[in-house]
């Protein structure tokens, strides 16, 4: 690292990072430049080691260059994204630079953008590049609750994300923003990123926001704005659940298309909002429960914007982890809380085989050791055996959590079983092309982030 001038010195004094558990728990403060620079400055061996295994991974998965798709994201989001988020960018390059691993804000704009373009932008271009249809993904499992469904009648919110491992493996970074402007957040993140983007955030505003991504969703509005601006600036700036949804959709683009699942302290009420590009619902309650797991609840959603969304097929994840989720929230209703969170996320009966084992099916899923020999259907989720993916993580917040800006996360799976990478390769040499890019993950613990 080159020393810091003065001034940067000063922004970094307002800053501090801890590891503890396998995640990276930072604290940043003041203006965006400031909060940006501190990010970027905290988290950038990680961010570069990201940037290594992203560069070359994005081309052994698809094909294409990882600078394609940020050369693609800068041309259809920069003139998009609001000044305050271009200057956090800005920092974020900056403390990245001042770190020794020189970037550019362009770098930063693509970065936050390949979710969104590799997975929404890139399905409707596709065909004009290749003759082969880009895969499919999905990505998490998460709930709300409140009134008679909870211990103390108050809300508690948790989630778990699924991804490949050689991609989540760098889920594991809880930041706290205390913004100049706003509410202070805390967030489950990634270097480099001005938004969740995995989505579990709390509130100074009281409220938790969380979701699940919608399986075979088809649509992307390249005139619309980005979902990691979008959902930035309604978890900093609303202070009510209707205030969130309206900024979350103004400008909706289609990118990241989710089921949210938010929570409000101050009403003890919750909300289920299915966002498509051409289609939204909002439900809400002070009594009972709301699950996602990327299958979409909305008929017109799951019907006309979502092909092959495994909603009845419990040989597929998403349709396994439905009918997992509607046997198991009535059993446990009343009894949720943070410990009750923990024991759902780290559920693993498998809907279709009817008994408990390690799969992908599971709602902590195992794919890495199911042989999935009951999965048919060539165009399905990671519809592959021994496929090194799954859950991740784990994270949850009851409502005094959230009154504290407190979160618990687990790094790793949410069941706390560890992942070796070496091991997974010898009995599955067919992953050998991931080797120094899949990293081991050792069992951890569950972390109060307080």
């Amino acid at each position: 690292m080159s020393s810091l001038t003065d001034q940067q010195q000063e922004i970094m004094n307002k800053a501090s990072r801890r590891d503890v558990n396998g995640w990276h728990y930072i604290t940043v403060q003041g203006e965006p430049y400031e909060i940006g620079f501190q990010h970027g400055y905290l988290l950038v061996d990680e961010f570069r080691d990201a940037i290594r295994v992203y560069t070359h991974m994005t081309m052994e998965t698809m094909g294409m260059e990882y600078s394609f798709f940020v050369d693609q994201a800068v041309k259809m989001h920069k003139d998009k994204i609001d000044q305050e988020y271009l200057d956090e960018m800005q920092g974020m390059a900056d403390g990245f630079t001042a770190g020794g691993f020189p970037t550019t804000l362009d770098d930063v704009i693509g970065w936050n953008a390949w979710m969104e373009v590799t997975g929404y932008w890139w399905p409707q271009v596709a065909s004009q590049y290749s003759n082969n249809p880009p895969a499919k993904s999905s990505h998490c499992t998460g709930f709300v609750a409140t009134g008679s469904a909870t211990v103390d009648g108050r809300p508690v919110i948790a989630h778990e994300s699924f991804d490949e491992f050689w991609s989540g493996q760098y889920f594991n970074v809880c930041e706290v923003i205390h913004p100049t402007h706003g509410n202070s957040i805390k967030m489950q993140t990634v270097p480099g990123y001005i938004s969740s983007m995995m989505d579990f955030y709390v509130t100074s505003a009281g409220l938790g926001v969380t979701e699940t991504t919608l399986a075979g969703f088809m649509g992307y509005d390249e005139n619309g704005i980005p979902e990691y601006v979008r959902a930035r600036k309604a978890t900093q700036y609303a202070n009510s659940i209707d205030e969130w949804v309206e900024i979350e959709n103004k400008g909706n683009n289609g990118g990241y298309a989710n089921i949210w699942l938010l929570v409000d302290t101050n009403t003890n009420e919750i909300a289920r909002y299915e966002e498509g590009l051409k289609h939204q619902e909002l439900l809400r309650t002070t009594d009972g429960y709301f699950y996602g797991c990327n299958a979409a609840h909305n008929p017109k959603i799951r019907n006309l914007e979502c092909v092959d969304n495994g909603y009845n097929d419990v040989r597929q994840q998403t349709g396994a982890r439905r009918a997992r989720l509607e046997q198991l929230m009535p059993e446990v209703s009343g009894h949720i809380d943070d410990e009750m969170a923990k024991q759902i996320l780290a559920d693993k009966f498998d809907p279709y085989l009817g008994y408990i084992c390690p799969s992908s099916r599971d709602i902590c899923a195992h794919y890495d050791v199911d042989p999935q020999y009951f999965a048919d259907d060539p165009n399905g989720v990671w519809n592959i055996p021994f496929f090194p993916g799954g859950s991740v993580d784990g994270k949850c917040a009851d409502a005094s959590d959230i009154d504290n800006l407190r979160m618990w996360g687990i790094f790793g799976r949410a069941d706390g079983e560890a992942f070796d990478a070496e091991a997974f390769m010898q009995q599955h040499p067919q992953w050998n092309w991931q080797e120094g890019y899949l990293k081991s993950r050792p069992s951890q613990p569950w972390t109060l982030f307080d």
